[in-house]
């Protein structure tokens, strides 16, 4: 048999009747399903092959899902319960309709970028250390003081495996800034946009770097191919905690000297029906283009 996996967001209305619903539907359709729910906190682990992995929530859970599929490459299919995605685009009365047409591999299969952070410490940032913490994501890192202090980085470009030599690196200098977002196109109208970055298209290969409210007003974001990487070393941390977020998911605690290392993940998510329509709906709607005579 087939393996299906659901993730589910019971905050949502009707995520339990649903994912029920679904799991009796696959069943008839020769797939075992598993369904795991989303809370915070908590990790999926699973050494199981999936064929297909249902989000059942809003953007936020098709994130997770993303994350605990990274490995594996397994398609999600994002069934949306909340309001209106920038990535959850199928409705949940038209969940079959879609699931037959990407049995007949006849939808829409978006391909998105994701992005992985290796964390160096201060200790071991000049070496391949076994300690070192690694974390991925859909949407963005994001880089910011617990306490609501500025933050001060040191921030690089760097090329494939140059990366580790100090004098093959691009400084673009020091940042003093709230906190540093680096994002995927797909999180490019996520915490990024709030903070004044680009709107990307969400299949664009790129990563955004965007300071966020820098004491110097002439920093702005910057957007650069994704086969490069961004070499992030926190300089100071002014009586405060850092953390880097990964899809304001997960965290990790930062120490002063720490370096991150922000490059595309070796894998790219599969989206099912999150094409340009359901991109370019949301953003419409979202950022009110529709004009006063269409809304």
């Amino acid at each position: 048999m087939k393996q299906a996996i659901l993730f589910v967001n019971l905050n949502r209305t009707k995520a339990e009747e649903l994912s029920q619903e679904i799991k009796k539907e696959l069943l008839n359709r020769n797939y075992m399903t598993d369904i795991f729910v989303c809370s915070k906190g908590e990790k999926f682990v699973t050494d199981k092959k999936y064929d297909i992995a249902f989000s059942l929530g809003g953007d936020g859970t098709v994130l997770y899902a993303a994350r605990a599929m990274a490995l594996s490459g397994t398609p999600i299919f994002p069934v949306n319960l909340g309001t209106l995605g920038f990535i959850a685009g199928i409705h949940p009365l038209e969940w079959l309709k879609v699931f037959d047409l990407w049995l007949l591999n006849n939808i829409t299969i978006s391909k998105r970028i994701m992005l992985e952070a290796s964390i160096y410490s201060s200790a071991s940032k000049s070496s391949q250390s076994a300690n070192t913490q690694k974390l991925l994501c859909l949407n963005d890192f994001v880089i910011s003081s617990s306490g609501k202090k500025m933050l001060m980085f040191n921030v690089y470009i760097g090329d494939g495996e140059e990366t580790q030599k100090q004098e093959s690196l691009i400084s673009l200098g020091q940042f003093r800034a709230d906190g540093l977002i680096t994002a995927t196109a797909t999180g490019s109208t996520a915490y990024s946009a709030s903070a004044g970055g680009p709107i990307l298209d969400p299949e664009m290969e790129a990563i955004i770097l965007n300071p966020i409210s820098p004491f110097t007003l002439s920093v702005r974001p910057l957007i650069r191919q994704a086969n490069e990487t961004f070499i992030i070393e926190l300089y100071k941390i002014q009586r405060s905690d850092a953390l880097l977020i990964a899809d304001g998911q997960e965290t990790i605690k930062l120490e002063p000297g720490d370096r991150i290392y922000i490059t595309a993940f070796s894998k790219p998510c599969f989206i099912v029906a999150s094409d340009k329509t359901v991109f370019y709906n949301a953003l419409k709607t979202k950022l009110s283009w529709l004009g006063v005579n269409n809304a």
